[in-house]
């Protein structure tokens, strides 16, 4: 890959997260000045092995291991901030600088405790059969609360104590009152011990809080190169997703504008990462997953389990019909292939290329629940390659039939695949 012609770049996930967008964000940072995290909030989990080393990262974006490069997060995230405070610390502890190097949006909105109760509550009395599978991390919630307006509070709240603490005791008389109301087991909260533990928080956070905004404008403006790293995944996404198990925010590449506040026109390069198979966490549609032996067998291999949950992940065969409709809505122009070291345990791949409902075939992926717990995958099988792949190995060292399953996704998705993850280290990645 030729880094210098990549320009301003977003790195996107385009199946349902879990992709491994932290190690590609961390693979390229050495070649751009700036990481921004535009979307989502905890519930994000992005795993960068340096070494023996192993950091998973929820809310401080991926490039801060990268000396010299800043990082921020922007106003479309939702911040946790025991989360974020908690993981300042642990790499400051481990010696990675975190100072000036980081910067968080005024504007970016808090996740509050109710916020996380809410979560919990609702997926519980929702039951097993319609549960949405939420991180329980608050993060609908403080979203809906974002649209609400009048009861969210942002980051620049945390610097005006008095009217802080006026606005959560208002806010939250009313919450106990409805709370109370619709959960049987909701337990009432008192403000004057969130509002103690936030207005602390709030002081730990001050030396990283600025207008985000008007930073990356004058980054543009110095011509620095700027790299957006997205959160979970094309198929989760709030508008085009498979509603209503989706995520609470626009996760696609789409919402980069927004999440960040800088135009569309400034970014060239649209990176999109995909697994070499599928995987899933929570409900919601799966048409090609694999409850049996193959699926338990790749998912002890690919160690496939929440870095925020730490849940065992649904694993299927790669959804090339599914995945190809996330890289026309994110403007996909090169892929990077995830775990194909993965794979080297079967003997033999498929790839789905389409789907059959009612004995037609669909013409497009369509998020329509109703419609995917109907469909028939349609699949092609190609031969395995049951060997294990050197982490230095160059991509003409590997087996043939790896190669042609990396040729083949590229042909049904109509897009370059210039990175390949052949292991978790940082320098097990082959340029293509």
């Amino acid at each position: 890959m030729d880094f210098k012609s990549l320009g301003n770049t977003s790195v996107a996930g385009l199946q349902w997260g879990d992709e491994g967008k932290g190690k590609i964000v961390d693979l390229l940072t050495e070649h751009f000045d700036v990481v921004v995290r535009y979307a989502g909030g905890a519930n994000a989990g992005h795993t960068v092995r340096i070494g023996d080393q192993k950091f998973a990262l929820h809310l401080v974006p991926s490039g801060i291991l990268r000396p010299g490069v800043v990082s921020v997060v922007g106003p479309g995230v939702v911040v946790d901030l025991e989360t974020i405070c908690g993981e300042m610390r642990a790499l400051r502890e481990r010696g990675i600088e975190v100072g000036r190097n980081l910067l968080i949006s005024n504007r970016a909105h808090l996740v509050m405790p109710y916020h996380k109760q809410q979560d919990r509550l609702s997926e519980a009395q929702l039951g097993d059969d319609r549960k949405i599978g939420t991180t329980a991390r608050g993060i609908g919630p403080c979203y809906a609360d974002k649209m609400l307006r009048s009861s969210a509070f942002r980051v620049m709240e945390l610097f005006k104590p008095a009217e802080f603490r006026a606005k959560l005791a208002r806010v939250l008389a009313d919450r106990n009152k409805a709370f109370a109301a619709v959960y049987p087991a909701f337990e009432p909260l008192t403000p004057e011990a969130i509002a103690e533990e936030y207005l602390r928080l709030g002081e730990e956070l001050r030396p990283h809080v600025t207008d985000t905004t008007q930073v990356l404008h004058g980054a543009l403006a110095d011509k620095k190169r700027l790299l957006f790293e997205g959160a979970q995944g094309g198929l989760l996404d709030i508008d085009h997703g498979t509603f209503p198990y989706v995520t609470s925010s626009t996760c696609t590449a789409g919402g980069v504008a927004a999440g960040a506040g800088v135009p569309p026109s400034c970014i060239k390069t649209y990176l999109g990462v995909i697994k070499a198979y599928m995987t899933r966490v929570g409900s919601g549609p799966f048409p090609t997953e694999q409850t049996n032996a193959t699926g338990d067998a790749i998912r002890v291999k690919g160690h496939e389990f929440g870095t925020t949950t730490g849940r065992p992940r649904r694993v299927g065969w790669f959804d090339a019909f599914a995945t190809r409709y996330s890289v026309a809505l994110a403007g996909i122009t090169q892929l990077a292939v995830m775990h194909l070291d993965t794979l080297g345990i079967v003997d033999e791949v498929r790839i789905c290329t389409g789907y059959k409902h009612q004995g037609r075939n669909l013409p497009m992926f369509t998020p329509d629940i109703d419609i995917l717990s109907e469909v028939e995958p349609v699949y092609e099988s190609l031969p395995g390659w049951s060997a294990d792949i050197p982490p230095n190995a160059q991509f003409a060292d590997l087996p043939k039939a790896a190669q042609k399953y990396v040729e083949r996704i590229e042909q049904l998705l109509g897009a370059s695949v210039t990175l390949v993850s052949i292991g978790a280290e940082r320098t097990a990645t082959l340029h293509r």
